[in-house]
């Protein structure tokens, strides 16, 4: 498989990801030699079924979970060859999430959440760089408001800033509006590619949601842990 994109910008590979895991009936299988490059900026919506190894594929491709065999190389490092604290070293050096349930830390304020990462990076102007994207999220008057005091919208506004706040090469994203009505979750979509373009990271996007998929430049669609389509948008 050729490891280089056309530009030479490969920020992730995927080399014949599988994943089996063990039941009842015995093993398993949810993801079978999955290969793909994606190059930087791309847009990627993940799309298929329930059940066809979306959540799975983005939690191998970003380090939180090892696949069974193959390996995948995300911003120049083979994440195969690291232990635990290396991959999450990784991460919070090269990637962002947004989750569909927020997760926020309640204990802390809009604009702490947001800190948060930036802190941890060891970053001298995390505050200042929080209030920048806060206020670029349209959340500059709820700043100080706990995640209980804000709406599903106004936390997934949080996540995003969260999310692009340490400028990730990648950032994943596991249906972003699944607990949103349509109103807020169109809403927050178009935030999220508007954020996306201003700092040209890659968004690798899981979704059920074909207008939503429809949105990126790429679609990978999976049936059964089997990659069973690839396509780039002609535009």
């Amino acid at each position: 498989m050729d490891t280089n994109s056309v530009n030479g910008a490969t920020v992730l590979e995927a080399y014949k990801i599988s994943k089996q895991v063990s039941s009842p009936e015995g093993h398993l299988t949810i993801l079978s030699e999955l290969s793909f490059v994606i190059e930087k900026g791309e847009t990627v919506a993940v799309v298929g079924p329930s059940g066809a190894g979306k959540s799975t594929l983005l939690a191998i491709l970003a380090g939180l979970d090892l696949p069974s065999s193959g390996h995948v190389i995300l911003n120049g490092k083979n994440l195969g060859e690291l232990d635990e604290d290396g991959r999450a070293l990784v991460r919070a050096e090269s990637v962002g999430f947004v989750f569909q349930s927020f997760h926020l830390v309640p204990s802390l304020n809009a604009l702490e959440n947001v800190m948060l990462p930036l802190e941890l990076a060891g970053a001298s102007d995390a505050r200042a760089a929080s209030h920048a994207i806060i206020e670029q999220v349209g959340l500059q008057d709820r700043w100080r408001h706990y995640p209980a005091q804000l709406s599903g919208g106004e936390k997934q506004r949080v996540a995003l800033a969260r999310a692009f706040a340490t400028e990730p090469a990648v950032l994943f994203a596991d249906e972003p509006t699944g607990n949103l009505d349509s109103r807020t979750g169109e809403n927050i979509m178009n935030l999220m590619f508007e954020l996306n373009h201003n700092s040209a990271t890659t968004l690798i996007l899981v979704t059920h949601d074909q207008v939503l998929a429809g949105r990126c430049n790429r679609i990978i669609q999976l049936d059964a842990g089997l990659l069973v389509d690839d396509s780039r948008a002609r535009r």
